[in-house]
């Protein structure tokens, strides 16, 4: 008897590690984009774009038939991004095109924005995805918080200033904001001390609070395009062994050896990373999920303080002063 509830006993155990480990799988599996939407005679903007989960959405674009502008805030690496990217894909080189922006300098945004509305008449797709996280504090160059500065402030100036042209280029145009599951796991809001001036700073709880002001940015600027065809998505692209890491760069190193051996199941590589991204710009039929959250591919819900109306006034208010840049429409 005890031979016979032994072996019962073997597969019992055996069907609840079979079962954890599909739950494991299902749970941390990449969402991938399966559209096959072309972008021929469309043009992008990503912001961040010589690495990372911004250098593999540049690739699909690409790879679409759209010209996209890697907006970086080093030339150098983005040429040689552009080449890697050209090698990869076989584009012709005129569909890319390298140029300076540092979201860290209001000044560098508006000379971005404004060689860019000279040289090119149309903007589909505005990727807002480049980032810094968990940095030691730190000012942008305009005096701000530089994970704020940077993560929010920057990319709230350059989509205003953005947003005639957007709204110019026809239907179907989107704004992709790359937030972060950060937003919920390290949850802070002060709007009395965006920058950082009153309490003793935090990089992970001012990394959360940049990824929070993504997601209110996106729910409140969705509201004021309701009457365009301008939609507009925040992306949480999962955990991915990239560049944005730097900080810490021992817990980089270690993402990148255990990857290949089987740890890939928590952490994602930089293509698994940008599917949302590209998800979100080109999936057809996700039109009235404008101003929503998703990861992996799919709506999921935000934190609770991404709702509340007046943060995302209040907030958009304190943004349009700092950057004294306002909603154009």
């Amino acid at each position: 008897m005890g031979f016979f509830c032994c072996i019962s006993n073997c597969y019992m155990l055996t069907a609840v590690v079979v079962g954890a480990i599909i739950y494991i799988l299902n749970y941390f599996r990449p969402g991938r984009c399966d559209s096959k939407a072309r972008l021929d005679g469309r043009t992008a903007i990503v912001t961040g774009a010589n690495t990372g989960i911004g250098k593999e959405t540049v690739k699909d674009f690409v790879n679409r038939g759209a010209t996209v502008i890697l907006a970086c805030r080093t030339i150098s690496k983005g040429e040689d991004a552009k080449k890697d990217i050209l090698a990869d894909t076989g584009a012709s080189p005129d569909k890319i095109h390298v140029r300076q922006l540092d979201l860290g300098s209001l000044k560098s945004v508006r000379k971005f924005t404004e060689e860019f509305l000279a040289e090119f008449p149309k903007l589909h797709i505005l990727v807002n995805n480049a980032g810094v996280m968990m940095c030691p504090y730190s000012l942008t160059e305009d005096g701000f918080e530089q994970q704020f500065g940077v993560n929010h402030l920057g990319h709230f100036a350059l989509t205003n200033l953005l947003l005639p042209r957007i709204k110019e280029s026809g239907p179907k145009t989107r704004i992709v904001n790359l937030s972060s599951l950060g937003h919920k796991s390290f949850a802070y809001f002060k709007m009395n001390d965006l920058l950082w001036k009153e309490n003793k700073y935090s990089d992970l709880y001012a990394y959360g609070q940049s990824k929070l002001c993504n997601v209110l940015f996106t729910k409140e600027l969705h509201k004021r395009l309701a009457d365009t065809d301008i939609t507009v998505y925040a992306v949480h692209p999962g955990a991915v062994a990239t560049d944005l890491m730097r900080h810490y760069p021992k817990l980089q190193a270690v993402l990148r050896i255990i990857y290949p051996y089987g740890l890939n199941l928590f952490v994602k590589m930089p293509k698994d990373g940008a599917q949302t991204s590209i998800y979100c710009s080109v999936q057809e039929g996700i039109e009235n999920l404008s101003g929503e959250y998703f990861a992996d591919c799919a709506r999921e819900r935000s934190h609770k303080w991404s709702y509340d109306v007046g943060k995302q006034q209040e907030l958009w208010k304190v943004s349009e002063e700092m950057t004294n840049i306002t909603y154009p429409f």
